[in-house]
């Protein structure tokens, strides 16, 4: 059936707007549409063409899936080659490459080099020929000359235009970028794997080359791929900028994903310091990157500086500390914190890696231990990737020796001695011996003296490590016996210093009932569940009597924190403890009853913060915020529906904006809360 020319328009005209929509959401990070409005788009241009199949074309948001899966991949020759680089390890080679360039290019020593610098991104390299605006193929780097046939493949990843943008594009351009796996997708993909019992990606990267070499396109769709564009590589005469940074730009304007970390920089020293701020942000970035690149900017001074074997001489890879080694498992110890947690920590031989000495590594769990099937003696693949604590990421199994052990779950606590418990359906396991264990007594009068808990300045780790040691404090209530005498006998205690503790502490006394619950140490109970249980009981008594069912009540208090509460407060040494520091003068003041989360006038609104507040500090607010049933987010959401900015909001104040979500100043805040 023939499409009338009406509809035929229409058709044109819901590809452009989901084309729009696609490059807002995918590359930009923009959205201006809800789902929901978007799927409808999407579905009337699928009835629309289902309807009229003359009206599909290859580049149709529709066909982002459309392809049947292959027996193998077909070869794809480069015209050009899609050369490596050549690698810099420290600071001196990458002066010397600097140093190379400007004696090739008969620069002086006034004349500096300009560089287009950009994070080496940890992923699978590809290229991506586009003929008048449509993508036509997309291949992998391969051996740099011949790559694999991955178009339908390259299709599925909604961040490459399946049609360029704008009526300025060459009728031929090749572009070359590097296909990733963000972290956030990769742990996502593997907590699926988990769950069906299937084998999980070691790493971002694997996950990524072996999501893009699925001969079933189906099977790539559901992958969360990603794609940032570097480069390009031919391009139709006349079209041509004469740097790489105006080449950049250039390709954000057909619609390309350009790393948004990129810089021009002039200068090794500028490239020194680049490279120590992107290693610095490293690990806060969304995905993984194992170095920085710098290429000379110009492209005449490209062609003259030429290639050497296989690399350009004009480029080079700044590469950051290995993140992953192998060593051998010398020992498994378990660790116990403050809720009694026991975490196995392997022993290692000593190795280099992520920038520092590793010789210890988290294995977070027993079911994690066994999953991983880590055994003593096993030669193990260590990862430490920023400040992330180092953890093993496999085991490799061909190297395991023949008297390598199993580790098993201690029956008793290493420190303490008293019975480990592991409750049914739980990965964690638990030294029983509660705030006796000396282990759980440290960390559990830290986190009561700790700012959010109690606030009693001056009591930090090593004081707290000290009091614990000598024995003279034993429950958090001996914090509040402790004499001028007492303190100033600890090693490096003046008596001002003493004194300004004993001062900490008495303020401290003047607490509210939210506070002092966080700072018991309630397993599952933080700030915002501490408020909700203070806000709804208001008597601690009464609060300490309830039954799970009472508990379940209170809002966002399912089975699991009320069952933690009941056993609490139902354990002797608990209420002994809670009673001595009553003794001992702790006080708050009795707020009125909210006699049901219906009636907290802010019950449900979600909040987000940005920006300085001159009245209120970020916690002030928060707290009156959950106290009035509010829930504070960290990040701004269609879920949002208040973002409160003060002097110099960020990148959350545009996104309000952009969302059309409220934004309300301090002003407005204070009047909501009741200040």
């Amino acid at each position: 059936m023939t499409a009338p020319k009406q509809t035929a328009a229409h058709v044109e005209e819901l590809r452009q707007q989901i084309r729009h929509h696609n490059h807002l959401y995918y590359v930009l990070d923009d959205p201006q549409l809800s789902d929901a409005r978007y799927d409808r788009l999407l579905r009337e241009l699928g009835k629309l063409e289902a309807k009229y199949p003359d009206l599909i074309t290859e580049d149709s948001p529709t066909q982002r899936v459309g392809a049947k899966p292959v027996k193998a991949f077909n070869q794809v020759h480069h015209r050009l080659p899609m050369l490596s680089l050549d690698n810099a390890f420290d600071e001196d080679e990458l002066r010397n490459f600097d140093r190379r360039l400007r004696d090739r290019l008969k620069l002086d020593d006034s004349e500096e080099v300009e560089y287009a610098a950009e994070p080496k991104l940890d992923g699978l390299a590809v290229s991506i020929l586009y003929e008048d605006g449509s993508l036509v193929r997309g291949a992998t780097r391969g051996d740099g000359r011949t790559g694999e046939d991955v178009t339908h493949n390259i299709k599925t990843i909604h961040a490459i235009p399946l049609r360029l943008t704008g009526s300025d594009h060459p009728p031929l351009l090749e572009v070359r970028g590097e296909v990733i796996m963000p972290r956030a997708g990769f742990d996502a993909l593997n907590a699926r794997a988990r769950g069906k019992g299937e084998k999980e990606f070691v790493n971002p990267r694997n996950a990524a080359a072996g999501s893009l070499r699925q001969l079933d396109p189906g099977i790539t769709a559901q992958r969360p791929l990603d794609i940032y564009f570097y480069g390009i590589g031919e391009i139709s005469a006349g079209h041509a900028a004469p740097t790489h940074a105006m080449a950049m730009q250039l390709l954000r304007q057909w619609g390309l994903k350009v790393s948004p970390e990129s810089a021009l920089l002039t200068g090794v020293e500028q490239c020194l310091a680049y490279y120590a701020a992107i290693f610095g942000k490293r690990g806060s970035l969304p995905y993984d990157i194992d170095g920085v690149v710098f290429k000379v900017n110009r492209f005449d001074y490209r062609e003259t500086l030429g290639f050497v074997a296989r690399a350009p001489r004009w480029a080079i890879a700044q590469k950051f500390p290995a993140e992953e080694e192998t060593t051998i498992v010398k020992d498994v110890e378990f660790q116990v914190g403050r809720t009694g947690a026991l975490t196995p920590v392997a022993r290692l031989d000593p190795v280099f890696v992520g920038g520092v000495t590793v010789s210890n590594a988290t294995l977070h769990n027993m079911d994690e231990l066994q999953r991983k099937d880590v055994r003593i003696g096993d030669t193990v693949v260590v990862r430490r990737a920023g400040d992330v604590i180092p953890e093993i990421v496999s085991v490799i199994k061909k190297k395991r020796p023949g008297k390598s052990r199993k580790v098993r779950l201690p029956a008793k606590c290493p420190v303490c001695g008293a019975d480990v418990e592991r409750p049914e359906n739980e990965a964690v396991a638990r030294c029983s011996g509660g705030l006796y264990c000396p282990a759980q007594r440290k960390e559990a009068i830290k986190h009561f003296a700790s700012r959010r808990a109690m606030d009693v300045d001056g009591v930090g780790d090593k004081i707290v490590d000290q009091l614990v040691e000598t024995g003279i404090v034993k429950t958090p209530a001996d914090l509040y016996r402790l004499s001028l005498e007492n303190l100033s006998a600890l090693d490096r205690m003046a008596e001002k210093s003493a004194g300004n503790i004993l001062e900490a502490l008495e303020k401290s006394k003047q607490t509210s009932l939210a506070r002092f619950l966080f700072a018991l140490g309630i397993r599952e109970v933080g700030e915002a569940t501490a408020l909700s249980l203070s806000a709804y009981f208001t008597d601690l008594d009464e609060l300490m009597a309830a039954d799970e069912e009472a508990l379940m009540a209170v809002q966002d208090v399912g089975t699991v924190v009320a069952s933690h509460v009941r056993t609490f407060f139902q354990q002797t040494h608990n209420k002994e403890i809670i009673d001595a520091l009553l003794a001992q003068g702790i006080r708050w003041p009795v707020e009125p009853r909210a006699a049901s989360d219906d009636q907290l006038p802010l019950a449900g609104k979600v909040f987000v913060l940005t920006g300085t507040l001159d009245k209120l500090t970020r916690d002030q607010a928060k707290s009156r915020l959950r106290e009035l049933g509010a829930k504070v987010a960290g990040s701004v959401s269609r879920k949002t529906d208040f973002v409160v900015a003060g002097e110099k909001p960020g990148s959350k104040y545009e996104k309000a904006l952009n969302m059309g979500i409220s934004v309300i100043d301090e002003e407005a805040l204070l009047q909501l809360i009741g200040k």
